[in-house]
C-alpha cells in the first residue's frame, strides 16, 4: 500500500491522506479544507493532488471542516463513492457542510466585487450550499467498534477519540500478498477527564500509525483550572471592567464545552449576573444534535442529565439565530458574554462583533483554542496593534486573554498517553501529521523519549510505501 500525504503535513488544516492498495483501490482518509490563508487557501483547496473520479471511498474521522470540508467539492468534481463515518459525524456534517457552502457563496460575492473593480473575471465558489446538501447522499454510518468489511481483504473499525461528538480513529486491517497489516489513523485526539465526552479509547495493536501533533510541543492546564480561569475572566471583564467579553469559539464541541462550564459556574453561584449570548446559528443547530446523541456523553454527564435534562440551557443564556437579533448585540451597552463562531476568528458572526468592539478598551477577547498562525485570531492574540477586518483597519485596544485548556486537542503528554496502548516494539512506523513545524519535530522527540522507534515527519505530498 502507498500513502500519499496530501494535506495537514506542515500545518493543522487540510487533512487528506490517500491510500492506494496493491490492487489499485483508492481510499481517502479525510477530505479537509485548508483554512486561514486568504487567496492562497483558495488555490490550495482547488489543487487536490488527485482525481476525485478515481477515489473509491472516503473514511472520515470527524466533522470539523479541516477534515470534512472538501467533500462537497470532490463530489462536484466527480467523486461517486461512499463516505464512511460515525452516525454523529454524519449528523454534524449535515449542518456544517451546508454552512460552509453558504460561507463559500458569500465570500465569493465579496471577492468578485473586488475583482470587478480590478477588471478581472469573476470566480466561482468551491461549492454552494446546494452542493453540500447533495453530497450527503454519499454518507454511510458505522457505529463505534464494528468491524466493517469494505472488501474481503480490507476492514475498518471506528474507535472513539473523544475529540468531538462522533470523532474517531480509523483502524484498518488489510491483506496484501497474503500478508496481514494494520494501520491506524488517529484523526484528532481529545483530552482526558473532559466534562462532556468520554476519554479517548484504546485501539488495537497497529503496524503503522498516522497521528496528529497540534499541541505536540506544550502542556495544558487541567479542565477544573480552566473553569476557574474562565470565572476569573468573566468577573474581570463584566463585573469589574463593565464591558463585553467576546469568546470566539468553534460552533461544534468548543461552544458546548464553554456553555456547560458556564452552567456549572451558574449552579455554584460563581457567575456574575450578566446575559450570555451564543450567537451562531450553526452552534445552535449543533447543540440540538448534542442533545440527540446524549448516549455519547461520559458517565459523569450521563449522571448529571438525570437531574438536569438540558446541560446546555439556563437562565440568562440566550441562543441567537436571526441576523437582526445578532445586530442588536452591537448596540447592547451592558456587560455581557458573547460566544460566537468561528474559533480562529476567520469567518462567521464573530468578525462583526470584533469589528464593533475591538477598539473599545473595556472589551475583552478570550481565545479558547488553537489559532493557525496566518488567521485573524492569531494576529490578534499575538499582540498585533492593528488588524484588518472586512478590509477595514482596526486598532486593537481590547484586553486579550487566553485559556487553551478548553481545546479539543490533547497536549503532548495526553497524545503519548493515548498511544501507550500500543506495544512500542510492534509499531513499525509512526507518521506525524496535523501540526505546524517545528511542533511536529518537538513531538517526534517526545515520542522517542517515551520509547517509540522510527518516527517519520512526512513532507507535503510525500509518498511512502508500507
Amino acid at each position: 500500500m502507498r500513502i500519499d500525504f496530501l494535506g495537514a503535513t506542515t500545518e493543522v488544516t487540510g487533512s487528506k491522506f490517500l491510500l492506494t492498495t496493491i490492487k489499485g483501490v483508492k481510499i481517502l482518509l479525510d477530505c479537509g479544507m485548508y483554512q486561514g490563508k486568504g487567496l492562497e487557501t483558495d488555490h490550495m483547496n482547488r489543487d487536490l493532488g488527485f482525481d476525485p473520479k478515481e477515489i473509491d471511498y472516503i473514511l472520515l474521522s470527524h466533522a470539523h471542516i479541516d477534515h470534512s470540508g472538501l467533500i462537497p467539492y470532490i463530489v462536484k468534481r466527480g467523486f461517486n463513492g461512499r463516505v464512511f463515518c460515525t452516525p454523529a459525524t454524519r449528523d454534524l456534517c449535515a449542518i456544517m457542510l451546508p454552512d460552509s457552502g453558504r460561507i463559500q457563496e458569500a465570500d465569493t460575492v465579496q471577492f468578485n466585487k473586488k475583482r470587478e473593480k480590478q477588471k478581472l473575471p469573476p470566480v466561482e465558489p468551491l461549492y454552494t450550499m446546494k452542493d453540500a446538501v447533495t453530497c450527503m447522499r454519499h454518507f454511510i454510518t458505522i457505529p463505534y467498534g464494528l468491524d466493517y468489511a469494505l472488501s474481503s481483504d480490507f476492514h475498518i473499525c471506528f474507535c472513539n477519540t473523544g475529540h468531538m461528538l462522533g470523532s474517531s480513529a480509523i483502524y484498518i486491517t488489510f491483506r496484501e500478498k497474503r500478508k496481514k497489516k494494520t494501520l491506524c489513523y488517529t484523526g484528532d485526539i481529545g483530552r482526558y477527564n473532559k466534562t462532556i465526552l468520554p476519554d479517548p479509547e484504546k485501539f488495537p495493536q497497529a503496524d503503522y500509525i498516522i497521528t496528529e501533533s497540534t499541541y505536540g510541543d506544550r502542556l495544558h492546564t487541567s479542565l477544573p483550572e480552566a473553569e476557574h480561569d474562565l470565572m476569573l475572566v468573566i468577573k474581570d471583564a463584566c463585573a469589574q471592567r463593565k464591558g463585553k467579553l467576546i469568546i470566539p469559539s468553534f460552533a461544534i464541541g468548543r461552544t458546548q464545552e464553554i456553555v456547560y462550564a458556564l452552567q456549572r459556574l451558574k449552579n455554584e453561584n460563581n457567575l456574575p449576573d450578566v446575559e450570555i449570548f451564543v450567537d451562531s446559528p450553526l452552534a445552535v443547530a449543533a447543540t440540538d444534535i448534542f442533545r440527540l446523541h446524549s448516549d455519547s456523553f461520559n458517565e459523569d454527564m450521563q449522571e448529571y442529565i438525570k437531574t438536569d435534562p438540558d446541560p446546555f440551557g439556563f437562565q440568562n443564556l440566550h441562543y441567537i439565530r436571526s441576523i437582526s437579533d445578532s445586530k442588536k448585540l452591537n448596540t447592547y451597552n451592558r456587560p455581557c458574554v458573547i460566544i460566537s463562531a468561528s474559533g480562529m476568528m476567520e469567518a462567521g458572526r464573530v468578525k462583526h462583533h470584533l469589528a464593533n468592539n475591538i477598539e473599545n478598551p473595556r472589551t475583552t477577547i478570550l481565545s479558547v483554542g488553537y489559532c493557525a498562525p496566518t488567521t485573524l485570531g492569531a494576529k490578534i492574540m499575538r499582540g498585533d496593534k492593528e488588524v484588518s477586518i472586512f478590509g477595514t483597519k482596526y486598532k486593537v485596544k481590547a484586553k486579550l486573554a487566553s485559556i487553551e485548556a478548553f481545546s479539543g486537542h490533547g497536549d503532548y503528554k495526553e497524545l503519548i498517553h493515548y498511544l501507550s496502548c500500543q506495544n512500542k516494539k510492534k509499531v513499525k512506523i509512526i507518521f506525524i501529521v496535523h501540526g505546524e513545524d517545528p511542533t511536529r519535530q518537538y513531538y517526534a522527540q517526545h515520542l522517542k523519549d517515551a520509547g517509540f522507534q522510527n518516527i517519520q515527519v512526512p513532507d507535503f505530498r510525500e509518498s511512502i510505501e508500507i
